[in-house]
C-alpha cells in the first residue's frame, strides 16, 4: 500500500507542479516540486504503522542526504547551458550518488547536518548560473507532455523504491532520497524551453528544499519530545513558513 500511495504522490506533485507552471511560471513551478509534497504524506503513514523513533531515523538519514539533493539541482542547471539533458541527468545523478553514499557513512546528529544543508544551500544559491532572459510568466505545457512527465516519474519512482527494497540499507536510503521531480522536470524543461528556463526551475526547487529540511529538521527535533500528530502538524507549519521568511527576510526571490 505504501508503494502504491508514494507512485501516487509522485504523480499528484508532478501535476502540481506542472499547473504551477502554467498558472505562474518556472520558478514557483520548482519551489511546489521542491516543498515536502511526497514526503510530507508518507511520513503520516509511517508514524502510523511505526515507531516514533523509526520514523526519527529514517528521516535524520533522508536530512543527512539533503546536501546531494541540492548540489544535483545545481550540478544540472550549469550543465544545462552547455550539454545535452540525457549527459545533464548522467552527471547530476553521478554526482548525487557518490555524495549521498558518503553522507551516509557519517554519524553527524541533527545539529550539524542542519547546518550542512544551510550552508550547501548557501553556497550553491551564490554560485547559480544566471537566469536572466528567462520567460517568467506563464508556461505552455502541452496535454501530452503532461502525461509524458507523469509517466516518466512513475516509471522512475517505481524503479527507484524497488530497487532500494533490494539493496543494502544504505544504497536503500540513497535511493529512496533522491529527488524525482528534480529529475523529471528540467529534463523537460530543458528541451523545450531552454538553459535559462531550465535554471530559473531549478533555483525554485532549491528554495523549495528549504521548507522540506525545515519539516524532516523539525520531525527529527520534535519527535521525541511531542505526540507524533502535534509533531507532524509543527513540522508542516515550519515547512510552509520558512521559505516564506526566507524570502522576506533576506531579498529571497523564486
Amino acid at each position: 500500500m505504501l508503494f502504491a500511495l508514494k507512485l501516487a504522490l509522485v504523480a499528484v506533485s508532478i501535476v502540481a507542479a506542472t499547473a504551477a507552471a502554467r498558472r505562474w511560471g518556472h520558478a514557483v513551478s520548482g519551489l511546489m516540486a521542491g516543498l515536502p509534497m511526497i514526503i510530507g504524506p508518507i511520513t503520516a503513514i509511517l508514524l502510523v504503522d511505526q515507531s516514533a523513533e523509526r520514523v526519527r531515523a529514517i528521516l535524520l538519514a533522508t536530512l543527512q542526504c539533503q546536501p546531494a539533493m541540492l548540489l544535483h539541482v545545481w550540478l544540472f542547471a550549469h550543465a544545462a547551458r552547455r550539454l545535452p539533458w540525457p549527459l545533464c541527468l548522467l552527471i547530476a545523478n553521478a554526482l548525487y550518488l557518490l555524495l549521498a553514499w558518503v553522507l551516509t557513512r557519517l554519524d553527524l546528529g541533527l545539529v550539524w547536518a542542519t547546518a550542512l544543508v544551510g550552508a550547501t544551500w548557501l553556497a550553491s544559491v551564490r554560485a547559480w548560473p544566471h537566469t536572466g532572459g528567462a520567460h517568467t510568466g506563464r508556461v505552455t505545457v502541452p496535454r501530452s507532455e503532461l502525461w509524458w512527465r507523469v509517466g516518466t516519474a512513475l516509471a522512475v519512482a517505481g524503479a527507484v523504491i524497488q530497487g532500494a527494497a533490494t539493496m543494502p540499507a544504505a544504497w536503500g536510503g540513497v535511493l529512496l532520497a533522491l529527488p524525482i521531480a528534480g529529475n523529471v522536470l528540467p529534463a523537460f524543461t530543458l528541451p523545450r524551453h531552454g538553459p535559462q528556463a531550465t535554471a530559473l526551475l531549478l533555483r525554485g526547487f532549491a528554495h523549495g528544499q528549504i521548507g522540506f529540511t525545515a519539516f524532516v529538521a523539525s520531525m527529527v527535533l520534535m519527535l521525541p519530545w511531542l505526540h507524533t500528530a502535534a509533531a507532524f502538524v509543527l513540522a508542516l507549519a515550519a515547512a510552509l513558513l520558512a521559505p516564506w521568511l526566507l524570502r522576506r527576510r533576506h531579498g529571497v526571490s523564486t
